[in-house]
Formats: structure tokens, C-alpha cells, sequence
């Protein structure tokens, strides 16, 4: 099951290159036959995409390689280091673009071949909607930080090509060459504000952040509803990595009860908890009655 799931992310982070590339092309060609900034600060951030296509496939092989003995929690936390390298490029993009329209405000240029460029765009805007949604729907159902980022990623750069689109055609129509490079600006901010976010949430994972409050509460839940025979639960603590949850937490069960059927228990909390956040590595401490903190999740 490993092994095809890992073929089947390979297969999705080869196909997001093989897109961003086609992507690329078609916007390098709008901004070619426009000479447009707003067009060309659209092309600039493709390249970011192409490069973070690459990093997510990179990401995905090392995050599926098995545990070892110098990483016995295994690889998947260098999804988030990818997810941070794809904030910082998108950041420099941002400032590369920033200097450019300080240039075109300095000297505009009237815009040739607007409708035909724009055309262009256009095609590659859908193209890139299309495989950002994909790109989403997959990280969620595969709980892949890597193609999570990368598809909020393709989807921040739709919204600043519609808004490119909508800004040439009006530059056109009104024959205001300066507004050219006012939207140019418009789609910097947009960029740097997408790679602050990614860089912050990819940050939050690698700091161990806990599961989400709502997420917490139905592990909190499964406990209660599962652990029938033990006294309570306390000192909940998790963390995620890629798509490995780290659960943790100290079960007071009654001093007359066996090891096997303690043990008994603490698998049915297992498998409940499994079933709410998926795969996940728990581990349970096992206390006897004088332990209990009279907090935490009443299991009786």
C-alpha cells in the first residue's frame, strides 16, 4: 500500500512539473508579444512554480522513505522544508517584480498585441485552475503538507492572473500605459503576502505545532467513547509531520486490572483515534488509580 501510495504521489508532483512548465511557455509568450509588466510579473511567478514543482517531487521521495536508525520517526517533516524553500522563492519573485514596475512607472511603455497576449494568459490561467484544484483535493484526501502548499500556491496565481486580465484589458481600453505597471504592483503584493503564509504555516510544522483545537476534540472524543474499562485520560500532547500524526497521552485504568486487558483497551483507543486523523503514532502510558489528575477525558 506504501509503495503505491508513494508511486501515486510521484506520478502527481512529475505531472505538476510537466504543467508548470507548459504553464510557463504560454506566459513568457503573452509577455514576449505584449512587452506587458503585468504580464511578465504573471511569467515570473510561473517560474517560481516550475522550481517549487520540483522541490514538491523531490520533498514527496524523501518524505516516503522509511524510518532508519538515524531517523526513527521517519522523513516526512521534509515536506515542510520544501514548503518553506517554495515561500522564500516566491518572496525574491516578489521583489524582482517590485523593481521592475519601479522601472516601467519611471519609463511607461505603450502596449502592443494587448488582446492577442492576453488571450494567451488566459488559456494558461485555466490551465493552471484546473491542476490547482486537483493539486488540493489530493493533498487534503493524502494529508500532503508538499501538494497542499503547492496547490494554494497555483490557486493565489489564477486569482492574480484574473486580476492581471481584467487590469490589461482596461489599460487597454482607456489607453493608460501607466496602469500597466500599477498592476504590475497589485500582483507583487499578492505574491508576497501568498509566500509570508506559506512560510508561516510550513514554519508552525516544523516548530511541532499541535493538531488543530477541533481535531484535538474528537481525538478527545474517540478516547472517551473507546477507552470503556479505564478511569481517565490526561497530559494530552500532539504534533503532525507530513502526513503522520503524533499522539501522546497517560491512561489511568483501575490497580486490579491485567496487563492484556489494559493492553486490550489502549488498542481500541488506537484504532478509534486512527480512524479520526488517519495514520498516526501513538503512544500510551499506562498509570495506575493514585495517577489520576481528576482532569483531561473521563473514559468511566
Amino acid at each position: 500500500m506504501t509503495q503505491q501510495k508513494g508511486a501515486s504521489l510521484n506520478r502527481i508532483a512529475l505531472a505538476s512539473i510537466a504543467v508548470a512548465v507548459i504553464v510557463l511557455a504560454l506566459k513568457m509568450v503573452a509577455w514576449r508579444m505584449t512587452g506587458s509588466l503585468a504580464l511578465f510579473s504573471d511569467a515570473m511567478e510561473s517560474i517560481v512554480n516550475v522550481v517549487t514543482a520540483i522541490t514538491t517531487l523531490v520533498a514527496l521521495r524523501v518524505a516516503m522513505t522509511p524510518p532508519d536508525s538515524d531517523h526513527p520517526y521517519g522523513h516526512q517533516k521534509a515536506e515542510y522544508f520544501a514548503a518553506v524553500l517554495q515561500g522564500s522563492l516566491i518572496l525574491l519573485t516578489a521583489f524582482a517584480i517590485f523593481g521592475a514596475v519601479y522601472r516601467g512607472l519611471m519609463d511607461p511603455k505603450p502596449i502592443a498585441h494587448a488582446w492577442s497576449g492576453l488571450g494567451v494568459n488566459i488559456a494558461a490561467g485555466v490551465l493552471n485552475a484546473l491542476w490547482s484544484f486537483v493539486l488540493i483535493r489530493e493533498g487534503r484526501k493524502r494529508r500532503s503538507p508538499a501538494l497542499m502548499a503547492e496547490g494554494r500556491h497555483l490557486y493565489a496565481d489564477v486569482l492574480s492572473s484574473i486580476g492581471v486580465a481584467a487590469g490589461l484589458a482596461l489599460a487597454t481600453l482607456t489607453g493608460l500605459p501607466w496602469l500597466d505597471p500599477l498592476l504590475a504592483a497589485g500582483v507583487g503584493v499578492h505574491i508576497l503576502w501568498s509566500g509570508m503564509t506559506l512560510i508561516r504555516d510550513s514554519v508552525g510544522g516544523l516548530m511541532d505545532e499541535s493538531l488543530p483545537p477541533r481535531l484535538l476534540k474528537r481525538i478527545e472524543t474517540a478516547i472517551a467513547e473507546s477507552g470503556t474499562g479505564a478511569i481517565e485520560a490526561h497530559d494530552l500532547r500532539s504534533r503532525v509531520a507530513g502526513a503522520m500524526h503524533f499522539i501522546e497521552f497517560h491512561l489511568v485504568v483501575p490497580a486490579s486490572m491485567t496487563v492484556g486487558e489494559s493492553h486490550r483497551i489502549c488498542d481500541r483507543i488506537e484504532d478509534a483515534i486512527r480512524d479520526e486523523v488517519g495514520k498516526a503514532l501513538i503512544t500510551i502510558h499506562v498509570e495506575p488509580p493514585e495517577k489520576a489528575k481528576q482532569s483531561g477525558v473521563q473514559v468511566v
